[in-house]
């Protein structure tokens, strides 16, 4: 039996016994000691998520103190089948074992060639009829960067719409894409100029104080306004760039009639819709990809994360009437990444033979609805949002003064509180949104209703602890 087969097999039944709670203790250990004194100060996670990790399997992960904890990370949603899953592990062991070359750029090879047919075969028919794919540096902002050199070579127009909450990278190029002014602030001047921000449909705390369906009309004429007024200000943009569900945004998922409306207003201005399917692709909101949920076919699909399995990958798949770039246009030495591809293939095929999507969703709909339970004991709970496991539950303050539509200000003291109140009983979850204000579930797809059920009792205690200390 190996180590990582031993961590999971011998779990107890429950992590959060019925009628005691186990609370980690957390003291910095020689790993992390070195690693603050080693490591660049722009590390991130550590600082909220103090571990030194030894082994993982499944939606499971232990640390060196021999502690264990139920990972809803999940590699920022990298981990679609979780950690070191089976197939996986096979298929690594298998490009190993055939002794085929590791890294080959750009050229072709059989595992390369059959991860293209098993992601072309994942897109809807009229996308994969005429896609074409790049694979990129392995990292989703490399693929966005990619996306917008493609963009501007076929439109020969240079202006790029983004929306409010967005996140697409931490690049020089995406990261003028990026909503949060946090990283950008110290860099003054980006590199990349003609970026323009548009109000994204979040309508829990609705741009125009509206909300609702007049929310959404509100935004697609404003649109439409600004891509068609020749008075605008703007010029004409080679494309708009959106995240169906925006993550690091805070879990904000857009308006289904929205989507539609913008793909309607794009296509007929002749701009290209770039969606950022980085976090949200490959079954995590219940289907494939995210813009499947709106029926819309986008002209550019940025991915990354999930479509390695666990290993460093990056492709742009795009309509070819955009293929007008030269030779070289766009490179990369670990474009190549053999592992990364026959890894993906296996996920790809076990999202599919297993009715992965259909799981993700019922999954979800199971935590949202343990959510909104304790919604009824915790009015701190001010909006449970996303699709399928890619959730979110925006802390508020209900003593705070209410906004135009009447919400509670976010309760951005008590997030890290939240955080912190989960790790210690043995669940990982990560913050996002406006002042750090929303505790996000991003679990493995492989999560079972019984871990359900458990991550939702861990986090109603965990909000228990949190608002006892205010």
């Amino acid at each position: 039996m190996s180590v990582a087969t031993s961590l999971i097999e011998n779990q107890p039944a429950r992590i959060v016994p019925e009628h005691a709670e186990t609370l980690y203790q957390f003291n910095e250990s020689p790993l992390l000691a070195r690693q603050n004194q080693q490591e660049s100060n722009a590390r991130s996670y550590p600082r909220r998520i103090p571990l030194a990790l030894k082994r993982a399997r499944g939606i499971y992960v232990e640390d060196v103190e021999g502690r264990h904890f139920i990972d809803c990370l999940a590699g920022a949603g990298t981990l679609a089948l979780g950690h070191n899953h089976p197939v996986v592990i096979e298929a690594i062991q298998q490009v190993l074992s055939d002794e085929l070359p590791l890294h080959t750029l750009d050229l072709t090879t059989p595992v390369k060639d059959q991860f293209v047919q098993d992601l072309f075969g994942l897109l809807p028919p009229a996308l994969a009829a005429e896609a074409k794919i790049q694979f990129c540096g392995p990292t989703g902002t490399d693929a966005v960067e990619a996306a917008l050199k493609l963009v501007r070579t076929a439109t020969g127009r240079s202006t790029v719409l983004s929306f409010q909450g967005g996140y697409h990278g931490m690049s020089q190029g995406a990261l003028s894409l990026m909503g949060s002014l946090g990283p950008k602030k110290p860099l003054g001047a980006l590199l990349s100029s003609g970026v323009q921000f548009m109000p994204y449909p979040y309508d829990y705390r609705c741009p125009f104080g509206l909300g609702g369906a007049q929310g959404v009309q509100v935004n697609l004429n404003y649109l439409d306004n600004l891509l068609n007024d020749p008075e605008a200000g703007v010029q004409l943009p080679a494309a708009v760039i959106v995240e169906v569900v925006q993550g690091e945004g805070g879990v904000i998922p857009a308006d289904l009639d929205w989507l539609r409306g913008v793909r309607r207003i794009t296509e007929k201005a002749g701009v290209a819709l770039i969606v950022d399917e980085i976090q949200s692709g490959f079954a995590r909101t219940g289907k494939m990809f995210a813009f499947e949920h709106a029926g819309i076919i986008p002209d550019v699909v940025v991915m990354s994360k999930a479509i390695g399995g666990s290993l460093p990958l990056a492709v742009v798949v795009y309509r070819d009437w955009l293929d007008t770039w030269l030779p070289g246009a766009h490179a990369g030495t670990f474009r190549g990444n053999q592992m990364a591809m026959a890894a993906g293939s296996a996920v790809m095929r076990y999202l599919v033979e297993h009715k992965v999507c259909e799981h993700a969703a019922a999954m979800g709909e199971r935590l949202s609805e343990h959510l909104r339970i304790l919604q009824r004991d915790f009015p701190q709970l001010g909006d449970i949002r996303g699709r399928g496991l890619m959730l979110g539950v925006e802390l508020v303050d209900p003593t705070g003064t209410p906004d135009a539509q009447g919400h509670p200000p976010i309760f951005a003291r008590l997030a890290p509180l939240v955080q912190r109140e989960c790790l210690k009983r043995g669940l990982i979850l990560e913050l996002g949104g406006r002042h750090g204000g929303v505790v996000r579930f991003l679990p493995p797809l492989v999560i079972t209703a019984a871990e359900i059920d458990q991550v939702a009792e861990i986090f109603g205690r965990a909000m228990a602890a949190a608002t006892a200390s205010l």
